[in-house]
């Protein structure tokens, strides 16, 4: 059976959710191989073995840590090359993004980037992407050289597969360009108890209609009612109301969840861009002409003020 490279995303050996989902996918390719890079390299191998990894290939170095994306890069076409994979999967994320489109040049592949789904394909892996803000969905696959595919977080539902996983080390030569943009400072993000935007499995995003930064405690409690993350509308970032690293939509980032809460937000393509992929979608808008009702799985005609303190207190009580 055909190999499948995945490029592991983690934290000092902790594996984030949107690899396990990669694993998942790859596994209806291939078998998967997982590329493990940085400190806690080897911690990942058990997680990893646990979601159908059958083999782990590992490097540690302080190019790894020290330097921007290149020698990542450089170590993904060391394991490349040592493998000769069908297809490479990567988290689809910033960072991801910029190694898979680097990688792709180099080994002569081409690249999907933003993947919904994937599927095994008679001439190769057939990937599904929403495109002009979620109004279609298309089929496509790489028709030269070994496809590279970032694929968007909460795509896919994580399933285990227990394999043995054996662990190896990767030998990588770091080229002259990896050492060129050098990593000066670090700035720990400031923990919230939330989970991260674009992994979670519920999002409550609020917009102009919340009217202040001092009214978003609002839909920072029925976040935390629901264990979600919060997310904002580009009007609401753009009056101060909420940072940035928050905002939903094309200039933002792309969120595709379970479940998404839609409070004081019209519904703006710009908006719709970042967050129509999401599985079941709620709005709260008290205009009943707002755009974001046209998209809507469930709509409430109302006061967000009124309407979203009595959702968190109903779900309180449930809960508790």
């Amino acid at each position: 059976m055909a190999e499948v490279l995945v490029y592991v995303d983690h934290v000092d050996g902790a594996v984030r959710k949107p690899t396990l989902e990669l694993l998942t996918l790859a596994r209806r390719l291939g078998e998967p191989v997982a590329v493990a890079l940085g400190a806690g390299a080897e911690a990942t191998a058990p997680a990893l073995a646990e979601h159908g990894a059958v083999k782990v290939l590992t490097a540690d170095a302080p190019e790894l840590t020290d330097y921007l994306v290149v020698p990542k890069v450089d170590a993904l076409q060391a394991a490349y090359d040592a493998v000769s994979p069908a297809a490479v999967l990567v988290p689809s994320s910033a960072e991801g993004k910029e190694i898979a489109a680097r990688l792709a040049l180099r080994i002569g592949g081409g690249i999907i980037t933003d993947a919904v789904d994937l599927e095994a394909g008679d001439e190769g892996p057939v990937a599904t992407q929403s495109a002009f803000a979620a109004s279609y969905s298309t089929k496509s696959r790489v028709s030269k050289g070994t496809p590279v595919i970032t694929v968007k977080p909460n795509s896919t539902a994580v399933e285990t597969a227990p394999v043995a996983g054996t662990v190896e080390a990767l030998t990588v030569s770091f080229s002259a360009q990896a050492t060129g943009t050098k990593v000066t400072a670090r700035t720990p993000r400031e923990a919230t108890g939330r989970p991260e935007l674009t992994e979670a499995a519920i999002v409550v995003s609020g917009g102009r209609g919340v009217n202040g930064a001092e009214n978003f405690s609002v839909i920072e409690g029925l976040a935390d009612s629901l264990g979600a993350a919060v997310g904002a509308s580009r009007a609401a970032v753009d009056a101060g109301w909420y940072p940035h690293s928050n905002q939903v939509g094309q200039t933002g980032k792309s969120v595709s969840p379970q479940l998404y809460i839609a409070s004081g937000i019209s519904g703006a393509i710009q908006h719709r861009a970042g967050m129509q992929t999401s599985k079941t979608i709620v709005a709260i808008n008290k205009d009943a002409e707002a755009p974001i009702f046209d998209l809507v799985d469930y709509g409430v005609v109302g006061d967000l003020f009124e309407v979203v303190p009595q959702l968190t207190e109903e779900i309180k009580t449930r809960k508790g």
